[in-house]
């Protein structure tokens, strides 16, 4: 079931952009799947699926990771500066305050920045925790982050 649930779901966001996951619960719903919005969550995080903007609309909708242009570094810098509203280091935790919904989007901007000494970013709906190798590093990356997000 969680199987061909997955598959529906890497078809309905390749067929239409999804820009919620109550959106994509219903769409599952209508195709004969009884799933909860916690159910798509999971799916959501076990796929990696990642909120892009939809280059048609300019609004944002979930693509699988495989979708993702290699050229797509400049609408990742625009995602990272238009969505952060604010960046605090807590020790070697980097905390992004993002405007609301684009905590998901804003992380995977981060993630294709591509700086190792980032270990990994979880996203809510308007915070990212981003975990840093040492507190050395972290300001580093403040920095680097910081340099982006002004430009």
């Amino acid at each position: 079931m969680k199987n061909s649930r997955q598959k529906k779901i890497l078809e309905l966001i390749a067929d239409r952009p999804v820009e919620t996951q109550d959106e994509l619960a219903r769409l599952l719903q209508e195709a004969g799947f009884h799933v909860t919005q916690a159910t798509v969550s999971r799916d959501i995080k076990q796929m990696q699926l990642v909120k892009i903007v939809d280059a048609k609309s300019g609004r944002q909708r979930y693509a699988s990771r495989k979708e993702i242009p290699k050229d797509f570094g400049g609408t990742y810098i625009r995602v990272f500066k238009e969505g952060v509203i604010s960046m605090d280091l807590a020790m070697n935790i980097l905390v992004v305050k993002t405007v609301s919904g684009m905590a998901m989007a804003v992380a995977a901007a981060m993630d294709a920045m591509d700086i190792d000494s980032i270990v990994g970013t979880i996203a809510g709906d308007d915070t990212i925790m981003c975990a840093i190798r040492t507190i050395e590093d972290a300001k580093d990356v403040l920095d680097r982050l910081n340099a982006v997000w002004k430009i």
